[in-house]
């Protein structure tokens, strides 16, 4: 492909000497739409630093030359460990507009785990913010990377790196050129699961599966120039759900937050005022409860809620204050949502429990990802009387190409032509569909199956409790029971027999905690709950007490 440089000759609406393929589908085409519609408009906050789109691109223009000059060539692979800055978004031009492919890593991880991710992905570079350079020091001299890139605090002497961000920036230029896509089944990206049960995989993400997925993004949650989104979801985590290239695509305001504080989204939200964020259902509950007394949003804020099933409870609360929730569901491996709960007007009426009730539904496929089913073991659709249960299979555009270097687990992943989610869910006599559990996590206790959302879902419902989740845990008789965990809200005092009194107050006692403890729940840094610890920690505290009625 040639990198020679071209004119842009509006005027004429035309584009002097491009070749035929960039009518390909790619998000490069967003950042061209926006550097020719919106030039002079602001396109990125990042403390007190504000960039133009024209600004912008001019940033993204000598990234992606300087990475060129630099040796990276079509399908090389860049990692990238920042928290949410406008370098990060200028990244998620400016690799593929110079062939290469995205490496996100998620910066919670510990140097090993980034050491695995970096030798798996064969990355040739990795672009790293100084606060996060303590996980590259120990394992710098154990990789092959003939790149490093600096960013954010003062490159120091002895910083493990090759060039700071500004000065490899100025190695560029920052005339537009030919980027170098030619088929829009090019790997724009590789996305590493969590790992929860071994070594994390690369989900590979195509060009044309990002672009459809943005565009999903700006259909499904209403983006429009007036928007302005401020980015509480890691940019990391499925390319930011592929907001990078929504938002810009439709010209609208990107405000960056490296680091969630519930005081600093506040502010944020009425400074900048914000329209749009991205939220893990843990983190609407952190918001909720450090809110000022009677807050609510000035401006309609939509909040766009995913990572676990969010409980009626927490979208009632997050809507009385303004806000409205838009509950998604996704993987991954499904460049993040793949359904949307789309409202009805037939439910504007419902009282406001019965709204979030609907809302807290997984729903149907987004507008460019309708091919969803839930199947039975022999791959039956089951029946849509929202009680027999199956697993979720999707398929289409919005679904990896598969795992980077691992043919049998993307064999297993596509049996039967659809992608297996493992998450288990019923369908609703009105077609939407909603989890029950994941496979994994299901408990079946006397020969019947019980959903720990739908204890979750309850418990949530106390005024003293915070967040809560249920396990299973061994029984002699039963073979599984269920344990709960709850954090409790500032200031309150709840006893095991209470929790477990209000839940047979609402449940089949059947289904009821057998247990409680109490106490915050390890998480992911997405905001899902880790449940393998929680049934680690419920082996552990049987142990102890074993122990000391044995001593």
């Amino acid at each position: 492909m040639e990198k020679r440089l071209f004119q842009k000759v509006w005027s004429k609406g035309q584009w002097e000497g491009l070749p035929v393929h960039r009518s390909l589908l790619t998000p490069m085409m967003f950042l061209e739409r926006a550097l020719h519609v919106f030039p002079e408009k602001t396109a990125v906050v990042d403390g007190n630093r504000r960039y133009t789109y024209a600004e912008f691109g001019s940033r993204v223009y000598r990234l992606a030359s300087a990475l060129i000059k630099a040796g990276i060539d079509k399908g090389d692979r860049v990692a990238v460990l920042l928290p949410n800055t406008a370098e990060f978004l200028e990244i998620y031009f400016a690799v593929p507009q110079a062939g290469g492919v995205l490496v996100p890593i998620n910066r919670l991880l510990s140097s090993g785990e980034v050491k695995y991710i970096l030798r798996h992905s064969g990355a040739k570079a990795l672009i790293v913010h100084g606060t996060l350079g303590h996980l590259l020091e120990p394992i710098r001299g154990e990789l092959d990377l003939p790149l490093v890139i600096w960013t954010g605090p003062e490159k120091k002497a002895g910083d493990p790196a090759d060039f700071s961000y500004e000065d490899f920036l100025r190695e560029g230029r920052d005339e537009p050129f030919v980027y170098r896509v030619d088929d829009e089944d090019q790997i724009i990206s590789i996305n590493y699961t969590s790992g929860t049960t071994g070594q994390p995989k690369g989900v590979m993400y195509t060009h044309r599966g990002a672009y459809l997925n943005a565009m999903g993004e700006i259909v499904e949650t209403g983006l429009n120039l007036s928007s302005v989104y401020l980015w509480t979801l890691p940019m990391y985590h499925c390319n930011g759900w592929c907001f990078p290239w929504a938002v810009t695509g439709v010209g609208a305001l990107h405000v960056c937050l490296p680091k969630v504080r519930s005081e600093e989204i506040f502010r944020l939200i009425g400074e900048e005022k914000v329209t749009h964020l991205c939220a893990a259902p843990t983190v609407i509950i952190k918001m909720i409860s450090e809110a000022p007394r009677d807050y609510r949003f000035p401006r309609p804020l939509r909040i766009v809620t995913a990572a676990a099933p969010p409980p009626p409870a927490v979208i009632e609360q997050a809507e009385r204050m303004g806000a409205e929730v838009i509950h998604v569901y996704g993987l991954t491996e499904t460049y993040g949502p793949h359904t949307v709960c789309v409202w009805k007007e037939e439910w504007d009426g419902e009282a406001p429990a019965k709204r979030a009730l609907l809302k807290g539904r997984q729903g149907v496929g987004y507008i460019h990802a309708p091919e969803l089913r839930v199947v039975d073991e022999n791959m039956e659709d089951v029946p849509a009387d929202g009680k027999t249960l199956g697993e979720v299979v999707m398929r289409g555009n919005n679904v990896m190409k598969g795992y980077y270097r691992d043919e049998k687990a993307t064999a297993e992943a596509f049996r039967g032509g659809w992608f297996h989610s493992g998450d288990l869910a019923v369908v609703h006599p009105d077609g939407y569909i909603e989890l029950k559990d994941r496979k994994k996590d299901i408990i079946i206790s006397g020969g019947v199956n019980i959903s720990t959302i739908e204890v979750e879902r309850v418990l949530y419902r106390h005024p003293d409790i915070l967040e809560a989740a249920v396990v299973g845990v061994p029984d002699p008789y039963w073979g599984e029971v269920p344990k709960a965990f709850v954090t409790l809200r500032p200031g309150a005092r709840l006893r095991e027999e209470e929790v477990i009194a209000f839940a047979r107050e609402h449940l089949a006692h059947f289904k009821c905690p057998k247990e409680v403890s109490f106490g915050p729940l390890p998480k992911t840094s997405t905001g899902k709950v880790q449940k393998f610890k929680l049934r680690e920690r419920a082996l552990a505290e049987k142990e102890a007490r074993l122990a000391d009625r044995e001593g």
